[in-house]
């Protein structure tokens, strides 16, 4: 009886132990991005479907004319002038001009212009003629400057972040949230993405190396990525529990000697 009964705590303590073991740890599989074998491995990878982001109401445009004449030009840029310095994000807010709900921006002498579902460098050259009709021998700068993207879940760092370039992929908006945590789901991540009509909901796989060649690969403004958690993460360590392994063998050591 007493060596059943030792047995069954030594088989109970192992089958703990075991669990604790292997519900603790992420696969190595699982956490690498962008895997490839040696029969599909390449070292370049083609992204043709990149499309340039079109306007839409809401959007935000930094306009400034540059010419000859400061005093001239400073009538098109909002009081900026040619330096156009701003610093901080309520004075871009205030110092661009707002898309409105019919695709509409307005600027002084020129009066309404149609930017809804153009491209930055559209925009651009459509003021560039307007402007030229007033002032010879001028230059127009066009940046859009609501560009927000938004990352939760599983990443080091979530919240909203303020992207200050034309375009930005995927892996480099990771890099801005810390990367993913030890219990990123890699192979599942989310991508909300604004359409006419709504939200559009994207499944990504970065574990696959087809990413590089998705159209979804590189970020709109307005995106929000989800990065969900590894099933079982409720049961899961940040880190291995080296003080309860030990204290564990210890237990199963002591719990040996008092039955034999």
């Amino acid at each position: 009886m007493n060596n059943k009964f030792r047995e069954f705590n030594l088989a109970l303590i192992a089958m703990v132990m075991g669990i604790l073991f292997f519900s603790s740890c992420v696969p190595m599989k699982k956490q690498i991005y962008l895997q490839t074998s040696e029969d599909t491995a390449k070292s370049e990878y083609q992204n043709e479907k990149l499309l340039d982001y079109k306007l839409r109401p809401g959007n935000n445009l930094y306009i400034q004319v540059v010419s000859l004449t400061d005093e001239v030009s400073g009538y098109f840029n909002m009081g900026l002038g040619t330096s156009g310095n701003i610093y901080y994000d309520a004075a871009i807010y205030l110092t661009s001009y707002s898309v409105n709900d019919l695709g509409y921006i307005e600027m002084p002498f020129i009066g309404k212009i149609h930017v809804d579902n153009l491209t930055v460098e559209e925009t651009k050259g459509k003021i560039q003629k307007q402007v030229d009709i007033y002032l010879k021998k001028t230059m127009v700068i066009v940046k859009l400057v609501n560009y927000n993207v938004s990352i939760v879940g599983e990443v080091k760092r979530p919240g909203q972040f303020k992207v200050y370039q034309d375009k930005i992929n995927l892996f480099e908006v990771l890099a801005l949230a810390g990367d993913m945590t030890t219990f990123a789901k890699r192979e599942d991540v989310v991508l909300v993405r604004k359409t006419e009509k709504g939200s559009k909901v994207h499944h990504l796989n970065l574990l696959d190396t087809d990413i590089l060649e998705s159209e979804l690969f590189y970020i709109m403004p307005d995106d929000i990525i989800y990065v969900q958690p590894v099933r079982g993460k409720n049961f899961a360590f940040t880190q291995f529990p080296y003080a309860l392994l030990i204290s564990s063998i210890s237990l199963i050591i002591a719990l040996f000697a008092l039955t034999k």
